[in-house]
């Protein structure tokens, strides 16, 4: 297993959900509900990278670290890049960027990303996915799908649905011939060095018409090494429903084992 740090990139405000990461789960704040997944897996270093004193002080009652950085990041990315500057990582340390809101993520996942990337050495990321499993969620731009090609390269994403099946009626048509759509899992390792120039670039074309942060990576020709993860992944908190769903399962007596289907 290689050698690598989780940064958990918590920001306090939140347009549907404000001070989503401190929000209770059976007793917990989400944010160390997260931290809880991170210790499961490998990694030598957890922190939690906060815009807020609230949840540094959140983070410290559990034993965990965490790092206040700069209330001006518009993205996740930005502020793991200022927290490793502030760690003094070095350019080769690989870093596993795990969401404030992913209380569900299975530590192997984790493991899974991290060593991907390792064993991908030209590659500037990596990531992963899972087939799609309905009609519905090939056409939802709020699932962002990916293609990539035999090598486990990514190519391509995007909230359309990529590829264009053009031989047969309509996307069940297709999937009943055996047709696949992937769905993008936002969970990334990166290697500093690669992060630190990700962040130095400006927002691309295509990043900013689809509001896709990882467009950037491929658009300045930085390879992305794309994987179907080991495990279902479940979605994320960022809906009042999302939260009361995932409340559900930490509630005393319930069982908390993520839904194998939950990210379909």
């Amino acid at each position: 297993m290689p050698d690598y740090a989780i940064v958990i990139p918590a920001r306090y405000a939140s347009e549907r959900l404000p001070g989503k990461a401190l929000l209770d789960l059976g007793g917990k704040p989400m944010v160390c509900r997260v931290l809880e997944r991170a210790r499961q897996s490998s990694a030598t270093e957890i922190v939690v990278a906060t815009d807020d004193e609230r949840i540094v002080t959140a983070v410290e009652r559990e034993g965990g670290e965490a790092v206040l950085t700069s209330k001006d990041h518009t993205s996740g990315s930005d502020r793991i890049a200022e927290c490793a500057r502030k760690r003094g990582w070095g350019a080769d340390r690989l870093i596993v960027n795990l969401q404030g809101d992913e209380p569900l993520m299975p530590a192997p996942c984790l493991d899974q990303v991290a060593r991907l990337l390792a064993d991908a050495p030209d590659a500037a990321a990596a990531t992963l996915c899972w087939p799609i499993e309905s009609a519905a969620q090939v056409g939802n731009p709020n699932v962002v799908k990916v293609v990539f090609d035999p090598h486990g390269n990514a190519l391509w994403f995007s909230r359309s649905a990529i590829p264009h099946a053009r031989d047969w009626p309509g996307t069940e048509a297709a999937m009943a011939a055996g047709v696949r759509w992937y769905r993008h899992l936002g969970l990334y390792a990166y290697r500093y060095g690669h992060l630190e120039a990700f962040a130095q670039l400006e927002p691309s074309p295509q990043e900013q018409l689809e509001r896709l942060e990882q467009l950037r990576f491929l658009e300045n020709g930085h390879g992305i090494r794309i994987a179907v993860a080991d495990e279902a992944i479940p979605p994320g908190v960022d809906t009042p429903e999302d939260l009361a769903e995932v409340r559900a399962l930490f509630e005393p007596g319930a069982n908390s084992t993520p839904n194998p289907n939950g990210n379909t």
